[in-house]
Parts: structure tokens; sequence; C-alpha cells
């Protein structure tokens, strides 16, 4: 009970040792319910009315609105809708569902029967909760070599070959600066290094194709055979794009998401994997509009389009991932909101990359007027919150600091996803028919 201050008012004993329960995972909760030493049987379940997972929707068909209602409600969930599905003002709504996982398998059977596109709905509900609660290791597919994610979160080093960088601009301009600092950065932990030779800072001035290989080249040409790990490009240049794989690069780190057909085309033909970035504009503009009605749902939607539109092009599923940009046409408050929230975007079915690494929001965070080099620890906390969620791979000029800190996330990740003996069949729903 709470007092009319709205303070708690203890009861004065403990005598039964109630405590909530803090479980993340159907794994967290199905080992809390087989500690009770319940029915192996029951174990199942119960671990599947354990946890609500709110399902957003956009444009749910008004006639379709109140048969969701109906369905949801018959098993137990319910859904939130515009109020003007009820008197009919909308031709089409938003909707929030709220349902456990137990819930979503019996409503989804009985979805794939109603008429006006709700079969439709229920395989899109099928698949955005299979991608979000799927874990284990996946392997990514680049153009010479592989990496696997999901294991444990790893990191992509950044090496920066340019004069104009926020952070280390200069520093490595020099080609055997730039290949000795990729060098320790695999020799601190990295799993991928990432080379860029065009500042993509807000504001930044656009690097002609040829200027950008002059000073990239060099740095990958020498690489070659000399790393075991996978190497990216970072470029939004198709002509830097091919060069950098026939140089031996892996990865493309596409900051435009693949926008340009004739990248997505380099793409294709290498076999390179790729990063599809979210951002507004160019980094000259992309800071000049940061007004959106729903941040999360538009970048979500971004990179849902530029994933749909790289598979068109014939990009293998196994080499897409997705970054939802932070600080690329977003404040600091909103790429705050993309950190916290990240691990929504795992319902994408991709491997997600983030970077935070000395960007301006820390600087917002820790107060103004701090370098980049003095935001460190924000960085590693940014990363350390990116992993907590499910995040794969996490973009740092830090490499060494961040791989200790994400040691721990990877043994408090082991602890809470250890699949418990009897919620094997937990991770799966009944499937299309």
């Amino acid at each position: 009970m709470t007092s009319e201050a709205g303070t708690v008012r203890t009861g004065g004993t403990h005598r039964f040792g109630a405590r909530v329960l803090e479980g993340e995972t159907l794994s967290e909760i199905a080992r809390e319910i087989e500690r009770t030493a319940s029915d192996p049987e029951g174990v199942g379940i119960m671990t599947r009315k354990g946890r609500v997972f709110p399902v957003r929707l956009e444009g749910v068909p008004l006639k379709a609105a109140p048969l969701l209602k109906q369905e949801l409600l018959a098993v137990g969930g319910d859904v939130a809708h515009a109020r003007g599905v009820a008197d009919h003002s909308v031709e089409a709504t938003p909707a929030v569902v709220l349902a456990t996982w137990g819930q979503y398998q019996r409503l989804l059977p009985k979805l794939r029967r109603q008429p006006f596109r709700l079969r439709e709905i229920a395989g899109e509900i099928d698949r955005v909760l299979r991608a979000y609660v799927a874990h284990g290791p996946r392997t990514v597919r680049g153009a010479h070599r592989s990496i696997v994610l999901g294991d444990r979160p790893r990191v992509m080093g950044i090496v920066n070959v340019t004069p104009d960088s926020f952070s280390d601009g200069g520093r490595f301009l020099d080609p055997d600066a730039a290949v000795a600092e990729a060098e320790r950065q695999v020799a601190e932990g990295a799993s991928v290094v990432d080379v860029g030779g065009e500042s993509t800072r807000p504001h930044a001035a656009p690097v002609s194709p040829d200027a950008e290989w002059s000073r990239v080249g060099p740095v990958l040409t020498a690489l070659h055979g000399r790393l075991e790990v996978p190497i990216s490009i970072d470029t939004r240049h198709p002509e830097v794009a091919a060069k950098a794989v026939d140089a031996g690069a892996d990865i493309v780190n596409d900051v435009e998401g693949l926008r340009s057909d004739a990248m997505r085309r380099v793409v294709a033909r290498t076999g390179a994997a790729v990063v599809l970035m979210h951002m507004r504009g160019t980094p000259a503009t992309m800071q000049d509009d940061l007004v959106y009605d729903d941040l999360r749902g538009e970048v979500y939607a971004g990179l849902a389009g530029s994933t749909d539109a790289a598979l068109e092009a014939g990009i293998a599923d196994d080499r897409i991932l997705v970054d939802p940009g932070l600080g690329f046409g977003k404040s600091a408050e909103q790429s705050l909101e993309l950190l916290v929230h990240a691990g929504e975007f795992r319902g994408l079915g991709f491997p997600v990359v983030l970077g935070a690494s000395r960007k301006s929001f820390l600087d917002a965070v820790l107060g103004g007027g701090t370098r980049p080099l003095d935001r460190l620890e924000a960085g590693i906390a940014a990363a350390v919150i990116a992993a907590e969620r499910g995040v794969a791979l996490v973009r740092t000029h830090d490499v060494g600091p961040t791989v200790r800190a994400l040691r721990l996330v990877e043994s408090t990740r082991r602890l809470t996803e250890h699949p418990p003996s009897s919620g094997e069949a937990l991770a799966s729903t009944e499937p299309d028919s």
C-alpha cells in the first residue's frame, strides 16, 4: 500500500520473503519458476505467462481493429488503438498489442483465419517476435572473411584515415600509422577493423571518390593478409567500395544505408557484407532537420526499407547488418533515446551495429565543453548499455577499454540466457500454414 504522500508502507515483517523479480528474458523467468520445484511441464506453460511483449503496428485497417481487439481479449491480452475506431472516424489506426508469449501462441493461429489483412498482420507479428527473442551465434559472410556475431558482444575498431575527423583527424593519415593502429586494435580484441577516408561528422565537406581512395587504398593494400579479422570500408561511394573489396575489404559500412542503386549493385556483385545505417540527407545536411513525429518508428521503418531494398538487389540476408545512426540526423536527446531502445532494432532480423564512441551527444550528457578524448567513460557506458540490449557489434575508437568492459556483459548474458532444462521450446511460435 502507499500513503497519501506516495511512499511505500512496509508491513514491518518479511515473513514470506516477498520480492519483485527482474526477468528480462524468458530463460530468466523459467529459471525462477524452476527453482520452486514446479512440475517440469508446468515450467514451460507458466514461463510463457511471465512477460508481456508489446508490439506496435501501423496502419491497421478500420475493419480489422475490432476483430484484433476481440481476439486479444479472448486470449487474455489487449490492444490499444485510436479512439476513432469506435465511431469509424478513421480509416486505419496504429495499435500496440499487449500479450504474453503464450497468448501470442494462441492468438496468431486465430488471426490467420480472419479477413481484413489480419492474416498478414499475424505473419508480421510472428516474424518480428521470432527475430526479437532470437539469441545465439550467427555467421555474417563477408567478401573474403566471415564473422560470428551473437555469441558475445563484439567490437568494431575505428581507423580514420582523414585530416578532419571530429575525434582523431590527422592521427592516422600516414598509411604506416593507420596500419599500426589497425594491428594494435586487433591485438586489443577488435573483431572488425573499420577503415574510413571521409569524415562524416556533422556539416563535413564532401570528399571526392578519388581523394578518398588515395587515403584508404594504401592502407587496405598494406593490411591485405596481415589481419585475421574482417576489414570494413566506411564509405558512401560505390567506386571506393568496389576498389576496397578488391583490395581485401569484407564489409561495406555505408552511412547512407545503400540508398544508391550503384552501391547496392557493388555490394551484391562483390559478395561483401554491408552495414546499413540510418541517416537523413548527407553529412553536410543531416543536422538541418531533426523533427520526427515518431523517432524510433521512423528510424525502424527507414532501416526496414533499406533492408528490403538490399534483399531485392540480391544481397543475401546473412550479409546484412543495421545501424540506427546515433548522431546522424539526431539531436543529443534523440540519440540517447535510440541508445536506450537499441534492442527494438533486433526485430528487423539482422545483427545490430551501434556507434556512440566520443560523439557529441555524450558531451551533452556530460554537461558540455568536453573534448572527444574526454568522453571515454561515457562511451564505454554507452557500449555496455547497447550490448545489454542485444547490440551485436559496438563501433569504437577505444578498443581495449571497451572490450574489457564488454566482458562483464558477456558474463551476465551467459547467466541470464543460459536455457533452463525445461524451457528449450519457448523460443518458437506456431509456424505459418
